[in-house]
């Protein structure tokens, strides 16, 4: 019964293969890549990934992967939405009450439990892998919203100077803050330094008082919790005026041990779960987790409670907290820290705020999330800075756009739960992921199905998933069987020794293909024989791009043939000009004309070289029958009855191109060199017609008076012309010899004065001693 299973599915798939046209060149993707066995592996791959549960879907010798593939892919291979699985994500709101509007000093008084500041507060997401579930987050700071504020004060002995500001400081934001809220409570802590050496002198004198000369300190301490929260407020004025300064010994102080306590010790602070401000006021440095190496102190912070009498007991214990422990406790216990510090160390402590208004639990694994903010002023940010809005005052509403995206399923697709909450703010928003591993096709499936080579495997989703130690698409064998040499017989073609062509492995008898890198390339058959891209090509592509490669042969489209497709059956390109194809002198075969007429030529048989032409041809029998005339007047009855011949006026009334039957116009001169037109057309049935213009075009005599004087006019102007020119010519020339002439006269020299050739025979000899006595 197993192998007449195996038989009819194997047929049914051939025949699914023969009508669905374009299966073997479309799809390809990291679906296929993902070399999914079930729909549930499928879902996971990606976003755009679907399963197809047609039992008849998969061709001879493809895997069961095969069915995962892209959705755009498998709707063009022609199956109906209901046959593809693809489950979608959604979001669920479950608690959305809305932010609290109200203004101070109206008559409504609200618990911190009744006041809204975050919506959302509940949902549900459900997750695919890669899907992202976007949400949006309204945050609005109420207004009056309850405030507890405590007031940390360092009284090392360098805060001397400022001790008096500082005391100023803690009163002015009491008044400052019963401005914001009317449910506003305060409390007041200090601290100097843990109490070994070498951070303070441990001789009794300096214990009791550290300071010098005759100033009196208070002995040193670690961290003193002086005022649990009240809503008393003369009390912390008093209270702050009253503190005295004490000392220490080194430059930084042990501000971090008093942190931490504050931050731990909720009962005994007297913390609230509304908003929770902590004021650090110091001017100097602070020691961090390591440096109680130097007082012998090893063991790390432990981040609990040591209030004994509202002093920490186990300063000389526990060595100073890290940064990070500190900012992972003040997070936890919802404590936004304000730093009061001297311009000097204002950077340092400025390293330690945040402007992150949004925080996250942490993330379960391949889960991750990602922030667009929406802040005043139209600012929006994106990445890190989508977690923030900056500058928000009390009454301002932002909006954060929340993308949360699982890359994977959880083990056993357990349900996790994380939580995003404003920085310092107690209400948080919870949202449940659920993730979405399997396909709902899966709860239908027929355990030990009879489709599964009897019961050896559950029927789900189209295909079989077989039970432990079965393989097989219908698991119809055991693993124990893989490596026998009669399956592999079975694999082999006749007179073959290659296994599957080389192009796959045996499992169970039979062939599962291989795949290629390219997951558009498939190979296919029941020997793995057949594939999709050996087929002829055209133009460089399969099938010239008109057809489809199915077992190394092209399945060409309608409108082509050949064996790459690459001739077109459209005869548009052989159409003459007189509107027959191939003129009537040949065939149209792959776009082009075969002229059946030797004579013929050219891209529609319409040339030929050796033929006097149509119009040549018929002359002299056209200019016998409709004029009586020409070199065939006296034999026209015998050799001109071959045409029907037809008068018309002029040449509008010819027959035009276009109809039906082979046309040719002509002109053409007859014995008087007139011109005389005619139209020369055969139909289907071999019979001629002739339509000629009934009058022809005769030229007339040239007038030869005015040729005659034209000439005789053209031979005196053309004389006259020469004439003037030799004047002009003659002017120039005598003009040109008279100046020359007037030049020389000027250039002449006339002497009546001595011969300059002449030398007289007397010399005069002058003495120049003489003179004249």
């Amino acid at each position: 019964m197993g192998k007449t299973n195996l038989k009819l599915f194997m047929w049914v798939g051939l025949l699914s293969c023969s009508i669905r046209p374009g299966l073997a060149q479309q799809g390809g993707s990291d679906c296929i890549k993902a070399n999914a066995k079930s729909c549930g592996e499928c879902i996971q791959a990606g976003p755009n990934c679907g399963w197809c549960t047609n039992p008849n879907f998969l061709q001879e010798g493809e895997p069961t992967s095969a069915r995962c593939d892209d959705l755009a892919a498998l709707k063009t291979k022609g199956f109906p939405s209901d046959e593809i699985e693809d489950p979608r994500g959604s979001q669920d709101i479950r608690k959305n009450k809305e932010v609290t509007n109200r203004s101070k000093g109206t008559a409504e008084k609200l618990t911190p439990e009744e006041i809204t500041q975050v919506q959302p507060q509940q949902l549900i997401l459900k997750l695919r892998s890669g899907e992202p579930q976007t949400f949006s987050l309204k945050f609005k700071r109420a207004e009056d919203y309850p405030i507890d504020l405590y007031y940390l004060m360092d009284l090392s002995y360098s805060m001397k100077d400022d001790l008096e500001n500082v005391k100023s400081l803690g009163t002015a934001l009491m008044r400052e803050m019963k401005k914001i809220t009317s449910d506003f409570r305060i409390g007041f802590g200090s601290f100097v330094e843990k109490t070994v050496m070498p951070y303070i002198s441990t001789t009794p004198a300096k214990l009791r008082n550290p300071c010098t000369g005759d100033q009196n300190c208070t002995s040193p301490f670690s961290y003193k919790n002086v005022l649990n929260l009240t809503s008393k407020g003369n009390q912390f004025n008093d209270l702050v005026s009253k503190q005295h300064i004490s000392g220490n010994l080194d430059s930084p102080e042990g501000g971090f041990d008093a942190i931490m306590q504050v931050a731990v010790c909720g009962t005994q602070i007297g913390w609230r779960n509304v908003t929770r401000l902590l004021v650090f006021s110091t001017d100097s440095g602070f020691h961090f987790a390591g440096d109680g190496k130097l007082g012998g102190i090893v063991l790390p912070n432990d981040g609990k409670c040591h209030l004994e009498n509202n002093m920490y007991t186990m300063s000389h214990y526990y060595d100073y907290p890290s940064i990070a422990h500190l900012v992972q406790k003040l997070s936890e216990n919802n404590i936004k820290t304000i730093f009061a510090v001297t311009e000097e160390f204002q950077a340092v402590y400025k390293s330690l705020s945040s402007e992150v208004i949004l925080e996250n639990s942490k993330l379960p694994k391949g889960v991750t999330i990602s922030y667009k903010s929406y802040c005043k002023n139209s600012v929006n940010g994106t990445g890190e800075n989508g977690r923030k809005c900056s500058n928000i005052s009390i009454g301002d509403e932002v909006q954060f756009e929340i993308s949360v995206t699982a890359n994977e399923c959880p083990k056993k697709g357990q349900n996790e739960t994380i939580k995003i909450k404003p920085l310092g703010f107690t209400e948080e928003v919870e949202i449940n992921l659920q993730f979405i591993c399997e396909c709902q096709c899966q709860n239908k499936g027929t355990p030990d199905s009879p489709l599964c080579h009897g019961g050896n495997g559950t029927y789900e989703c189209g295909a079989c998933r077989c039970n432990d130690g079965r393989i097989g698409r219908l698991c119809e064998c055991s693993t124990d069987e893989v490596n026998s040499e009669d399956m592999d017989a079975f694999c082999r073609r006749e007179n073959s020794t290659e296994i599957c062509s080389n192009n796959g492995e045996c499992v169970c008898g039979q062939c599962v293909c291989k795949k290629r890198e390219n997951t558009n390339e498939i190979y296919s058959g029941k020997y793995c024989e057949c594939d999709n891209f050996n087929c002829d090509r055209s133009n460089g592509l399969i099938c010239g791009g008109n057809g489809i490669c199915k077992c190394r042969v092209c399945e060409c489209f309608s409108n082509s043939t050949g064996s790459a497709c690459e001739c077109s059956l459209n005869t548009t390109s052989c159409m003459a000009s007189n509107g027959q194809i191939c003129n009537g002198r040949g065939i149209c075969e792959c776009g082009s004309c075969n002229c059946t007429d030797a004579k013929f030529q050219g891209p529609t048989c319409e040339l030929c070289q050796t033929c006097l032409g149509v119009c040549a041809e018929h002359k002299d029998c056209v200019q016998c029958r409709a004029f009586d005339k020409g070199d065939k007047k006296d034999t026209c009855s015998q050799e001109c009855a071959h045409f029907n011949m037809t008068k018309v006026e002029n040449r509008d009334k010819l027959p035009q191109p276009g109809q039906p039957d082979p046309l040719s116009h002509c002109k053409e001169k007859d014995v008087d060199d007139c011109w005389f037109y005619f139209t020369y057309s055969v139909n289907a049935n071999n019979d001629a017609t002739v339509h000629v213009v009934e009058t022809p075009e005769c030229p007339t005599g040239p007038d030869i008076i005015p040729i005659v004087a034209g000439v005789v006019a053209g031979i005196v102007l053309i004389g006259l012309a020469l004439l003037l020119i030799w004047k002009l010519l003659m002017i120039i020339h005598d003009r040109r010899e008279f100046a020359k002439f007037e030049k020389e006269k000027m250039n002449a020299k006339w002497d009546t004065g001595e011969n300059p050739i002449y030398k007289s025979a007397v010399t005069t000899v002058v003495n120049p001693k003489y003179e004249g006595k």
